[in-house]
């Protein structure tokens, strides 16, 4: 019985600039399944499959079940034995050989579809195609039909590679039937449902027609054979409404498109979705296939390490990297990169429809090297740009943000663009510490403090040098909750989607202003304390901890920027602070919240200066101004913090902002009263352009210098920096 094709006529319907076209694409399909090129004891993908007698036309495809080819290729069993070892029994590959039977329905509904292809060099491309739901659709068993609008003619990489590189480009037209069959792959994606369905496969035939008058548009008509289908799960898809737009490309990079412009930049930053195309086989002697995925999370999960001309010096050239988040585990884009590190990425702009193709080289990062771009990082992987086109209008869509994932991490930044405050996790530690008293300051922030148990206990053997000291005042202590709160791998954790790629190692300013050495006396227990608000899972734990059941955790170690330091006592700072007071230098230390605690830490060290080294009589402050934005639930907190640091009320050093409402007014009313009477300026409502521009400048200290040292949330910070431009400004980040 000969196969009946599914849905010709609707798929490949003739239009009026093409009709011929559609129709010699329609005999080519119709002669390609029923050669049975696609079907029966010729093709090694498939066996068994039935169909119904009484067909009768319509697009649903009928089928039973396919006996699968199985088993993974070199690179899938390298990198899974590399990353899982033996920790868990191997699996069957889930891949079904063709087009699954309800893997056709979903990619009928969705409304993009990306694409891969090979260019003449063998060189890996991807590009998005679509706009609107059932441009691509089944129209035979294992065959889709493609029927694009408003493609990029001129600039489309993928649409080059499969139709314009037999010589003389695209031929306007002209129906394509590849005497060798043209290896393709394709992820169709629904982002409003957050449905994905990987393909891969051969061209059959199609062709190409422009419809602009300047050739920069086309209309796509594509018969697309899928040898392999596989749906994927929704995590790390933000939900975006897409709607179909007529574009008008325009290549804004030259050449090779390197190294990238500032627009090409901006747009890498500002993404959270990218598909990258990868390959396998051919050149190692199997059979040749491709695959095209997606990576998506928080916007910058793709970051710049470096943009220079790849001529200019050794650390020339373009590079990528990305994290790796946690998967299904069948690694198939990283097994094609294992054994050709070939690769081809498409990254869009949803909302202006600009679009930046790359090929290149990746390299996958494992552990140590993986952290060494992006710290606490343990798979990574690293794209050298050879080529990128940068399309500004150049997608036929657009795409506007319903909802985020709520499997999305925090963005992992570099290693460079963290600088000297972060911890590497990569270290073997300190040791650990020891929960040994916890203090509820409000209903949200608490004090704890841990007794530290040193892995390697400081050598006995005297030295003329001092002993470097654990910490400075000011810096954190990064500390690994994973031995208590990692539950292991699971695919999917909707009732607690973060944990997936969370490493559950916590970093905390020690807020306690003693700074115990290494070489303190054993018979001497070396304490610190953090001040924190209870916000996710480790200061969580922290605060629902039995007190009676021993808690330790280990520590990975401390850290913090230098230029975070607040000038110190002058007997121990020496000319540094003599020259930082003779000059009238003024630290002004900006605090949002739960921010106040590097203060906390160095405040008994900047407070006070010797009056013999300043030439003085009595104890005289060093030039201090603190502004301090609190919300009103939290004033229990800078009651405690200037208690234990009266100077900080002295002579109006502290400015207390103080926002939002409370329950129990007669209590805060308690506590200003307090603040006030220590000396703290109150002041009701937002801290302000002028109240941060107005400190230091002239009052008790004359005509000064400044330096702003700001520690706060991320939306004061960025008004802060926009307040302060041109200031010395120095500032601590918590992006690690």
């Amino acid at each position: 019985m000969a196969i009946r094709p599914i849905g010709f006529r609707s798929a490949f319907a003739p239009t009026r600039q093409c009709g011929a076209v559609a129709a010699q694409i329609s005999a080519s399909l119709e002669h390609a399944v029923n050669q049975a090129e696609l079907f029966g004891a010729g093709n090694p993908y498939f066996s068994n499959y039935y169909y119904d007698s009484d067909y009768s036309g319509g697009d649903e495809v009928v089928m039973a079940t396919a006996v699968a080819s199985g088993g993974w290729h070199a690179g899938e069993r390298t990198i899974q034995q590399t990353l899982l070892g033996n920790r868990e029994r191997p699996r069957d590959n889930p891949t079904f050989p063709g087009l699954g039977p309800s893997y056709g329905f979903r990619v009928q509904n969705s409304p993009l579809v990306a694409f891969g292809a090979l260019d003449r060099a063998g060189r890996p491309w991807a590009a998005i195609w679509g706009g609107e739901s059932g441009f691509c659709r089944p129209v035979a068993q294992g065959v889709l039909g493609v029927r694009g609008t408003a493609v990029d003619a001129r600039y489309d990489p993928v649409l080059m590679a499969l139709f314009g590189e037999g010589g003389g480009g695209i031929q306007d037209g002209e129906v394509v039937r590849p005497e060798t069959a043209k290896v393709m792959s394709g992820l169709s994606i629904d982002l409003e449902t957050r449905d994905r369905v990987k393909l891969a496969g051969r061209l059959i035939a199609g062709a190409v027609s422009l419809t602009a008058q300047d050739g920069a548009l086309a209309d796509l008509q594509m018969a697309f054979q899928v040898t392999e289908s596989l749906g994927n799960c929704p995590k790390y898809l933000n939900k975006k409404r897409i709607v179909p737009h007529v574009p008008r490309p325009q290549l804004a990079s030259q050449g090779l498109g390197l190294p990238l412009s500032d627009e090409a930049i901006e747009l890498v930053h500002k993404a959270d979705l990218f598909f990258i195309s990868s390959k396998h086989g051919a050149s190692n002697g199997s059979q040749e296939s491709m695959d095209t995925n997606h990576r998506g999370g928080p916007a910058g999960l793709l970051r710049v390490f470096r943009n220079n001309d790849a001529s200019s010096s050794e650390e020339g050239g373009v590079t990528l990297v990305y994290p790796e988040y946690s998967g299904n585990r069948l690694y198939q884009t990283l097994g094609n990169l294992q054994t050709d590190p070939s690769v081809g990425l498409a990254i869009p702009d949803f909302e202006t429809g600009d679009v930046l193709y790359l090929t290149g080289r990746a390299s996958i990062l494992i552990g140590d090297k993986a952290a060494a771009y992006l710290p606490r990082t343990k798979l990574a992987v690293r794209i050298d740009v050879q080529e990128a086109r940068f399309v500004k209008d150049g997608l036929p869509f657009r795409g506007s943000v319903i909802d985020y994932s709520p499997y999305n991490p925090p963005v992992r930044r570099l290693a460079a663009e963290i600088g000297s405050g972060a911890t590497n996790d990569e270290a073997t530690g300190l040791g650990t510490a020891r929960l040994v008293a916890r203090e509820e300051i409000t209903p949200t922030i608490s004090r704890y403090a841990f007794q530290l148990s040193l892995s390697s206990p400081p050598s006995s053997a005297s030295s003329s040098k001092p002993a470097a000291p654990l910490w400075h005042p000011g810096q954190h202590v990064t500390l690994d909750f994973g031995p208590e709160l990692d539950h292991g791998w699971s695919h999917m954790r909707d009732d607690d989607p973060q944990s997936l790629n969370d490493d559950f190692v916590r970093t905390f300013t020690v807020s306690s202003s003693s700074v115990p050495s290494s070489s303190s006396s054993s018979s001497v227990p070396i304490e610190f304390e953090i001040t924190v608000r209870r916000h996710g899972p480790a200061t969580g734990m922290l605060a629902k901890w039995n007190m009676r059941v021993p808690l330790e955790l280990p520590i990975l170690g401390f850290g913090g920027e230098e230029a975070f330091r607040l000038p110190l006592l002058m007997q121990a700072a020496g000319n540094e602070a003599k020259d930082h007071a003779t000059q009238k230098t003024t630290s002004v230390f900006v605090a949002g919240g739960v921010g106040i605690t590097p203060l906390m830490a160095q405040a008994s060290g900047v407070l006070l200066s010797s009056p013999t080294d300043l030439g003085g009589g009595d104890d005289t402050p060093l030039p201090l101004t603190v502004l301090w934005s609190l919300r009103r639930d939290d004033l229990a907190l800078a009651v405690k913090v200037v208690e234990k640091d009266p100077g900080l009320g002295k002579d109006g050093i502290t400015t207390l902002f103080v926002t939002g409402a409370v329950e129990d007014e007669e209590e805060a009313q308690r506590h200003v009263a307090r603040l006030e009477e220590m000396g703290v300026v109150v002041k009701m409502g937002r801290m302000g352009r002028d109240n941060v521009l107005g400190a230091a400048s002239g009052g008790r200290f004359g005509e000064n210098k400044r330096r702003f040292f700001c520690c706060t949330g991320p939306e004061l910070m960025k008004r802060l920096l926009q307040w302060t431009e041109g200031e010395d400004v120095v500032f601590e980040s918590f992006q690690y």
